[in-house]
């Protein structure tokens, strides 16, 4: 049964809907094979089991209350339980998840449930930062450290100092400055770039990365050292596709923020929009759901959202899962093959420009940094000089 067939059922979609479909998938959660719901079952009727479990799922989610965290799948509820665990202490955090599937969320509410919530939480999108500023920016720097450098600047640690220290893109790190972030690691001490004071903080660290840095520090690109200390508690976020159950509640959410902020009537989402929505992979996750949502109600004309073939994503992916298996293994390519002639194919569209609201990061939904750092671990650069 998938997210969308309890609810297709209604015209359109809307808030109480979204409750409706929620028993449904609720009793699917329970009872894996109860196939299409029908008879006194489809009325909304549940055995006692039932109704409990489904009190214990709604339980959990009030439990928890993680305002700014949208669902109630298994895979989502089991990370807020391991975030309700960790916030408390003092561990450090590694966030690992695809581009836009909410690690910055996670980072927050971890932050708001631990000792240190009374005291800031410094973010840091370490893909962001050109590499000779690395340091300046994570450390600060003296008056006349370098030739720019006209006035003493405070690092991103000492602001954090009794806080969070949040560490976006940590993979993008240079390995000179991953020596220096070890040792504040260690010994809760650095000194700023061009002095010899030493600076003592009492920081927690809540990194997060996209890549898989067990195979950057097989490769060099990342200190296993560092890695260790780091990868204290692992939180795995679930990419968007794994689970599809929330994505009609998140829909209505982004409608209403959307609808509310841009002044237009739109209430409901038609149902064959919303299938679309669900069956849809996500590759962008819940940063690319908002944006199509937010699309759709700036060019919405009426109070349901309708997306056109224009505006609505499609993919084709999940239907053709058991036809490709049967294919030959030679005829497949390689992740990384099939990574690097999509980047090829989006850069001629763009005519080789990265950055920019209209460059290849942005249709990637990645920051140009990293996308230059992933061009240049596929040679996608050399690929381009040749071609030049």
């Amino acid at each position: 049964m998938s997210a969308y067939s309890y609810a297709a059922e209604l015209p359109a979609i809307n808030d109480k809907a979204i409750h409706e479909a929620n028993v449904g998938l609720k009793k699917c959660f329970i009872a894996p094979n109860c196939g299409n719901i029908s008879g006194t079952r489809r009325e909304g009727e549940l055995s006692g089991d039932e109704k409990e479990d489904a009190h214990l799922l709604d339980e959990r989610r009030r439990e928890h209350n993680f305002e700014e965290i949208l669902g109630n799948s298994p895979e989502l509820l089991k990370l807020l339980d391991r975030v309700q665990s960790t916030a408390p202490t003092d561990a450090n955090v590694l966030i690992i998840g695809e581009t836009g599937s909410g690690k910055e969320l996670v980072a927050r509410a971890i932050h708001t449930r631990s000792a240190r919530r009374n005291s800031p939480l410094v973010k840091v999108n370490c893909g962001a930062i050109p590499s000779g500023l690395v340091e300046s920016e994570l450390f600060g720097h003296v008056k006349g450290a370098f030739t720019s450098a006209s006035e003493r600047r405070i690092g991103r640690f000492e602001l954090a100092n009794n806080g969070t220290l949040f560490l976006d893109e940590v993979g993008e790190l240079p390995l000179e400055t991953q020596v220096k972030l070890l040792r504040v690691l260690q010994e809760q001490e650095f000194e700023p770039v061009g002095s010899c004071r030493t600076v003592k903080v009492n920081v927690r660290i809540i990194a997060a990365t996209n890549r898989d840095l067990e195979k950057a520090v097989q490769s060099g690109g990342f200190r296993s050292d560092l890695y260790y200390r780091l990868n204290v508690v692992p939180l795995h976020v679930p990419a968007l596709r794994e689970r599809r159950f929330d994505i009609p509640e998140m829909v209505m959410a982004f409608l209403h923020q959307s609808a509310k902020r841009m002044g237009k009537p739109v209430q409901s989402v038609s149902r064959e929009t919303m299938r679309l929505l669900v069956d849809y992979s996500w590759p962008g996750n819940i940063r690319e759901l908002q944006n199509v949502i937010e699309r759709g109600v700036v060019l919405s004309k009426g109070s349901i959202l309708t997306l056109g073939s224009d505006l609505l994503p499609t993919d084709g992916s999940d239907t053709s899962v058991e036809e490709d298996s049967t294919a030959e293994t030679n005829d497949i390519d390689s992740l990384e093959e099939v990574q690097r002639q999509h980047i090829l194919r989006v850069l001629g569209r763009t005519g080789g420009v990265i950055s920019g609201p209209r460059g290849a990061g942005a249709i990637l939904h990645l920051h140009p940094n990293t996308l230059r750092s992933l061009m240049n671990r596929l040679g996608i650069r050399r690929a381009l000089h040749a071609v030049a």
